[in-house]
This record gives structure tokens, C-alpha cells and sequence, in this order.
């Protein structure tokens, strides 16, 4: 079976594809670090570790863009972007689970 085909992303700066591609590996840290949602503290302590440069990544693709006068965030596209590079269900696992039964 042929997955489906996923939509182009939009049409992004480099440093605005940065700020995704960071932003996102941020998210999938914290969602390793969560404590309603791992089972081990091994991993929570890796991906913990690990957020510490990928923060300063973030931060550091953030200064790029404003010092190349990228003031504005646009945000539409890129949430967008974030859609079509499955960050609402990367980000969901940040989130606390629902309890059973609601």
C-alpha cells in the first residue's frame, strides 16, 4: 500500500525552515522528557541532556533570522509547515494524556 502523498511545504526563508526544523526537535525532547507519557528515566535523561543544545539551536536560529531583519514571524505558514511535518501530533505528546474515560 502507497502511502498518501503529503502537501509541499510552503515556500519558507532558510532560516524560517531552521527555526521549524529546530522548534521541532525541541518538542520531540520534551515530548521523550514528559512524565505522563515515558515509563524509564534513562531516556527522559538523554533527551534531557540533549535539550540543552537543541534549545541553544533554536535560540541561535531565532537570532539569525532577526539579524537578517526577519522581524515577523508569519505565522499561517508556518504552522503550516509545522502541519505537514506532523507537529500537531509531535507536539500533542508534550501535552498531559486525557484520564481514562473522558
Amino acid at each position: 500500500m502507497v502511502p498518501p502523498e503529503l502537501p509541499p511545504l510552503p515556500a519558507l526563508t532558510r532560516a524560517e525552515a531552521e527555526l521549524i526544523d529546530r522548534y521541532l526537535e525541541v518538542v520531540d525532547l520534551l515530548g521523550r522528557i514528559n512524565p505522563s507519557r515515558v515509563e524509564h528515566t534513562y531516556g527522559g535523561l538523554r533527551a534531557a541532556q540533549a535539550l540543552v543544545g537543541r534549545a541553544s539551536a533554536l535560540r541561535d536560529a531565532l537570532a539569525v533570522m532577526h539579524q537578517r531583519g526577519e522581524s515577523e514571524v508569519h505565522a499561517p505558514t508556518l504552522a503550516q509547515a509545522l502541519r505537514v511535518l506532523d507537529g500537531e501530533r509531535r507536539a500533542g505528546r508534550v501535552t498531559v494524556p486525557p484520564r481514562n474515560g473522558d
